[in-house]
């Protein structure tokens, strides 16, 4: 053999080792690397404070959501300590939007350090308990059919976000107080969403009114034709979804509509992904971004995972797309830390980059990980 055709064949079989290696790293979920990548996520985000409006706002109520699911898994001190500190400089105050879902968002975290605490009397709950009152039981100006934006504020929750941000604190607060009458009250303004936005043919939630087609020739589109479906509105949902059955009491009467729903929205998601692992910011036109983005892709990894790690989706079919999708979800990650390519506080499918960032994208992440650390290969 002339020692050109040698050397060939020595660079072939290196490179092709390295790819090999490379597929099976790939392949293969390194636990203690995921743990060392959220903690990283956390420092940096609690180093780097952002809110759209208050410490107590939506955008500090996903990330601390995120941050309390890490906690679960894991058990981790460090997550404790960043919701305590939260929760206690804020005085366990919800924001003051009382007929608002986004502004009971940060409760969640409220009840659970509750939940997990064996010092009572720490949390004080009572805030969170007046705004869920008022916020269920009295009259809002939403529902009583005047208005006339083209978002169409009719219903209490009239855009598909506040399917995160509402109903599985109330699920939550439900279980910590044994009020199982909350559930009734969730379940009634939860299916006036779902009738008013919901498409049973796409199998996607519409973000608000302006994107529900009615068959007129003003109805939006994509440039390609398609129904307009928001990623993260979508990944709002379906988070949200696995979050209620995570906590709802399998015997409640309603249990099956969420878990059928769930199993609905999980098996359209998981054929909208693409083939770098991510979701693109408008389901049904990819081409429109074409980039991963990193929220609405986090909020799909965590149901997903949880779907599989609780028995409700098929471990074969699932698996190795959810490797694939944390696998893109850790490339965005900055080596300080920081999460990038998180589309910008909005309402509708737009842009992200590699240096876009937000508290509730960080949030996406530490939910994604909290279950694919559970993953079983």
């Amino acid at each position: 053999m002339n020692k050109s055709v040698l050397k060939l064949l020595m660079i072939f079989t290196l490179f092709g080792g390295a790819l090999a290696q490379k597929t099976v790293a790939q392949k293969t979920l390194d636990k203690t690397a995921i743990e060392a990548s959220m903690i990283k996520a956390l420092e940096w985000q609690q180093a780097h404070p952002i809110m759209a409006i208050s410490p107590t706002d939506w955008t500090n109520g996903a990330y601390y959501i995120g941050v309390a699911r890490a906690h679960k898994t894991t058990k981790d001190q460090i997550y404790m300590a960043a919701l305590k500190e939260h929760g206690y400089w804020n005085n366990w105050l919800p924001f003051k939007r009382i007929h608002h879902a986004d502004d009971i968002a940060i409760s969640y975290s409220y009840i659970y350090t509750d939940m997990t605490n064996k010092k009572r009397n720490m949390v004080n709950l009572k805030p969170t308990e007046d705004f869920l009152n008022t916020h269920l039981r009295e009259p809002n100006s939403w529902n009583d059919g005047s208005d006339k934006s083209p978002m169409s504020k009719t219903i209490l929750w009239w855009w598909c976000d506040a399917l995160f941000m509402a109903p599985p604190v109330i699920n939550l607060y439900a279980k910590h107080t044994n009020q199982p009458e909350y559930l009734d009250e969730m379940h009634k303004f939860y299916m006036e969403t779902y009738n008013q936005l919901y498409d049973k043919e796409e199998h996607l939630f519409a973000r608000d009114m302006r994107f529900v087609w009615s068959g007129s020739k003003k109805d939006k589109k994509e440039p390609n034709g398609k129904k307009i479906f928001w990623s993260r509105g979508n990944g709002w949902v379906l988070g949200g979804l696995a979050l209620i059955l995570d906590d709802m009491p399998k015997d409640y009467k309603h249990y099956s509509f969420y878990e059928n729903l769930y199993k609905e929205m999980a098996a359209k998601i998981l054929k909208l992904q693409h083939k770098d692992g991510l979701w693109r910011t408008s389901l049904l036109s990819p081409e429109t971004y074409n980039h991963g983005e990193v929220s609405g892709s986090g909020f799909y990894t965590f149901a997903l995972a949880w779907g599989v790690n609780n028995g409700l989706l098929k471990k074969s079919k699932y698996v190795p797309a959810l490797k694939k999708a944390w696998n893109a979800l850790a490339q965005c990650q900055k080596e300080d830390g920081k999460i990038g390519w998180v589309q910008n506080i909005g309402a509708s499918p737009e842009p992200a980059s590699t240096d876009s960032w937000q508290n509730f994208g960080t949030g996406a992440y530490l939910l994604a990980g909290s279950e694919i650390l559970k993953l079983q290969e």
